[in-house]
């Protein structure tokens, strides 16, 4: 008895002892202090800055967020065109965000107006980026057609404001996705007050422009190095720069690392076009796919139901979508019109799916980032499933530093039709592809260009043999009877005149219209059949061509979380 006694003594002293040892700890972790040294986060006098009140992204303008998830990628019903580049394959895509919309012709030329005022197309070092951004609008005219209405009116007047943009090809809806994730994180650090408010408005020139990359790489170097625009730490009420502090001895304490950077959790992914996998999960959506945590699948269009029309008391009959109804008929009859619409129409017009994206079937096509290739490999990947990786890196100069772009040596691209586009803007960083020093001894990339990855490049043709070396395998004229994709190769050249010099490939022996330039659109639009609403469809056309039934919207990568709310059980 005794013994039991100072045994539950003995434990209870430990189990206090224990107890004592823990609020100890809890007491001796400082408040704001590392976990991993006990120094200071965040001190205003230096030191390691880090946002560790971060809650979750915002959301981007313009956008939605559309939780992530596995899917079946591909055709699941009516393939009656036996089409086997739509083989049904299970995927699983990360949370993003999606333009809400297709991008309109007022968001487009909002960016037309600032390349005119930033880059004045009248100074003959910038006038083709002005140019080279301009959409095509003779993509309306018809050979036994009168359409210069549109051709005339669509981008500019204000009654197709709110229509999807068009003539834009995949290059320049590319770009327009650059300057979009700039001006974007350019007013979130001016609300921030990291940059001087409006300055973005009424002191921005060719000179002084602001890239979200370059500020993250050289902020110093922003906005052309002036300090009275990009604040070292937060700016006051009144715009000015933070007041600079001083020892005892009154020598003034230079502050560290007060620049806006990834860690403070402030600055946006960039805006970007979506990958096919993104844009099919999304248009799919998630109504009618599932039943409970099972993934049914069987999903014919954006909105649930195998019809076209409304099957509700109150918009009865109506055409869900905008898209050609039959040979002819492109509207509907006057006065009891199908789908309200001829041509394109105002976003918006139909109802959105249930992830509350607009038009993921009719209107316009939307291009996505992924070269076409007839296959999706689910074999190498079913993660973020993308074909089309080109990595690069920031080009270092003789000095050692970020080489920027300037109006000297702004690099500028002839397109296969012709068109001159910029590659890159003066304010930004220069790029070069990525080198052995980021592929020696890698297994999940070896290359900076991985568009024709293990479909279409040498190692996936029956000719390939894995002893042989690409110095062996013979000549160029050998290798290229032996490509997978043998499509046309128009020639362009300039000679020291400024003449354009066009030379079309009239061979008989091509075989396709497949190349690592081709990409792939998604959706049907208003020229189209209700087979192409289907999200599975898919298409490709060159990267450097639009036409009047191709537009596209944003997509942007969620950080963090799958989700932010806890999921409802059934």
């Amino acid at each position: 008895m005794k013994i039991r006694r100072i045994m539950t003594l003995q434990m209870f002293a430990a189990l206090a002892l224990a107890v004592s040892f823990t609020s100890c700890s809890k007491k001796g972790s400082s408040k704001g202090g590392s976990q991993a040294t006990g120094w200071k986060i965040n001190d205003k006098k230096g030191g390691f800055q880090y946002n560790d009140k971060f809650k979750k992204q915002e959301t981007p303008p313009g956008m939605v967020a559309v939780e992530g998830g596995t899917f079946t990628m591909g055709k699941v019903e009516d393939d009656v065109m036996h089409d086997w580049n739509n083989t049904p394959n299970q995927q699983h895509v990360q949370s993003f965000y999606m333009d809400e919309t297709e991008v309109t012709n007022m968001m487009y030329a909002e960016y037309l107006f600032w390349l005119k005022t930033v880059f004045p197309p009248a100074d003959e070092n910038y006038k083709n980026i002005y140019t080279g951004a301009l959409p095509d609008t003779l993509v309306w005219r018809n050979r036994l057609g009168y359409n210069e209405t549109m051709t005339n009116n669509y981008l500019r007047h204000p009654a197709y404001g709110s229509y999807p943009v068009v003539g834009v090809n995949w290059i320049q809806a590319t770009e327009f996705s650059k300057w979009r994730t700039d001006r974007v994180n350019e007013a979130i650090l001016e609300r921030e007050q990291y940059l001087k408010k409006d300055a973005k408005v009424n002191e921005v020139d060719a000179s002084n422009t602001f890239s979200t990359e370059a500020y993250l790489a050289s902020p110093s170097t922003a906005r052309g190095g002036s300090e009275d625009i990009v604040y070292r730490g937060k700016g006051g009420k009144k715009g000015k720069n933070a007041k600079p502090q001083t020892t005892k001895e009154g020598k003034t304490i230079e502050p560290k690392n007060v620049f806006a950077q990834r860690s403070s959790g402030i600055i946006l992914p960039e805006y970007r076009l979506p990958t096919e996998a993104e844009w099919e999960y999304a248009a799919v959506s998630l109504g009618g796919i599932r039943e409970y945590n099972i993934y049914k699948g069987k999903k014919k269009y954006p909105w649930n139901g195998q019809y076209t029309r409304n099957g509700k008391r109150a918009q009865r009959g109506d055409q869900l979508a905008n898209f050609k109804q039959g040979k002819g008929d492109y509207g509907g009859v006057a006065g009891w019109s199908d789908d309200g619409a001829d041509i394109t129409n105002k976003v918006k017009s139909y109802a959105p799916n249930d992830f509350g994206l607009y038009d993921m079937a009719g209107n316009v096509a939307e291009w996505v980032q992924d070269v076409y290739r007839p296959m999706v490999d689910d074999e190498a990947n079913d993660f973020n499933y993308f074909r089309g990786n080109v990595y690069t890196k920031n080009k270092i100069g003789d000095d050692g530093k970020v080489e920027m772009v300037t109006s000297e040596n702004v690099k500028y691209d002839t397109l296969s039709n012709g068109k001159v586009m910029a590659r890159n803007f003066p304010g930004q960083i220069a790029q070069v592809p990525v080198d052995e020093n980021e592929t020696y001894l890698r297994y999940n990339f070896s290359t900076s260009d991985n568009r024709n990855y293990r479909d279409g490049d040498k190692q996936s043709t029956r000719y390939f043999k894995f002893a042989d070396s690409d110095e062996s395998a013979g000549d160029k004229k050998t290798v290229d009877s032996k490509r997978m994709y043998d499509s046309p190769k128009h020639q362009i050249s300039v000679d020291s005149l400024g003449t354009m010099k066009r030379q079309f490939d009239k061979s008989s022996k091509r075989t396709t219209l497949v190349n690592d330039d081709a990409r792939v659109y998604k959706g049907g639009s208003w020229r189209d059949r209700a087979y192409w609403l289907d999200p599975a469809s898919r298409r490709y056309y060159p990267q450097d061509m639009a036409t009047d039934y191709i537009g596209f919207r944003c997509a942007m990568s969620k950080v963090g979380p799958k989700d932010n709310k806890k999921k409802p059980r059934g």
